[in-house]
């Protein structure tokens, strides 16, 4: 990087300091990969360093702020509060670039770290027959359809990927179907194992969640077995991820289009600042 350069890193923040700490962590460990890189780390919301402190801290000295999302799926939080922070930035630092590169988004790279867990999951279950054996890709939920919908799409790649007759998806909040009922659904079909896959990237209050509902689902199903996947925030691929994220911010000819460019926020976006 020619420029002086500092990318920021943006987590989402949790009620959960433990979820915190790990997002800290995940930052250290990227910077110890990259020791000529400034990276700075903050948050959207419910931690210490939040995104206008954030921005302001990165364009400190620098004449390009990389801001990379490390969020998983694209919903309000990506599509409206950041590049709105990020504008009111741009005013405050004339004389910095700031460049918004996409959220990890779902891509055959996340698909591989689903693989792995999915076949973690298996081993605790004694690898058996994927026919029998159904798969729930456990998400967060949003109130975005595109959101829940890029979930829809890995399942139906791992669906490709796989001999399991049945991929479904549930969510832990906001949306449906919850884990119990494609549980249900899934004992009615016939399976006799269940592996269940958080689509989380750090621990936080919902993973502690998801922990005691996979108990409770054991009782109630005592005939079935339950195995389980879990969040996925330290896999290399993340880090892999992320540095493409990089590269590709700092090359000029690289087409600087965000996925939701087009859609109802962007419109809706523009429609507030004429007024």
């Amino acid at each position: 990087m020619s420029m002086t350069t500092t990318v920021l890193l943006v987590g989402h923040g949790s009620r959960n300091q433990a979820g915190n700490d790990e997002i800290q962590a995940f930052q250290q460990q990227w910077q110890a990969q990259h020791p000529d890189w400034r990276i700075e780390l903050c948050y959207i919301e419910l931690a210490d360093v939040l995104l206008d402190e954030g921005l302001s801290r990165a364009a400190q000295g620098s004449e390009r702020v990389i801001v990379v999302p490390l969020i998983i799926s694209a919903a309000g939080h990506v599509k409206m509060e950041i590049p709105e922070h990020i504008e009111a930035a741009r005013e405050r630092f004339p004389g910095v670039e700031f460049i918004y590169a996409p959220h990890l988004g779902s891509n055959e790279t996340l698909l591989a770290i689903l693989q792995k867990q999915l076949k973690t999951a298996l081993k605790s279950l004694a690898m058996p027959d994927p026919k029998t054996t159904g798969v729930i890709i456990l998400g967060r939920g949003s109130s975005d359809k595109v959101a829940n919908g890029e979930l829809a799409k890995l399942a139906r790649w791992l669906f490709e990927a796989t001999e399991h007759e049945l991929v479904d998806i549930a969510f832990t909040g906001i949306t449906h179907p919850r884990l119990e009922t494609a549980v249900q659904r899934q004992v009615r079909l016939g399976m006799t194992q269940i592996a269940i896959l958080p689509y989380y990237l750090f621990t936080g209050l919902l993973i502690e969640r998801i922990a005691k509902q996979v108990e409770r689902l054991q009782s109630q199903y005592p005939q079935i077995a339950f195995g389980a996947g879990t969040y996925f925030g330290f896999d290399p691929a993340i880090f892999k991820l992320l540095d493409q994220r990089v590269t590709e911010a700092c090359d000029p000819v690289a087409p600087k289009m965000l996925e939701c460019d087009g859609c109802q926020y962007r419109e809706h976006a523009e429609h507030h600042h004429h007024h």
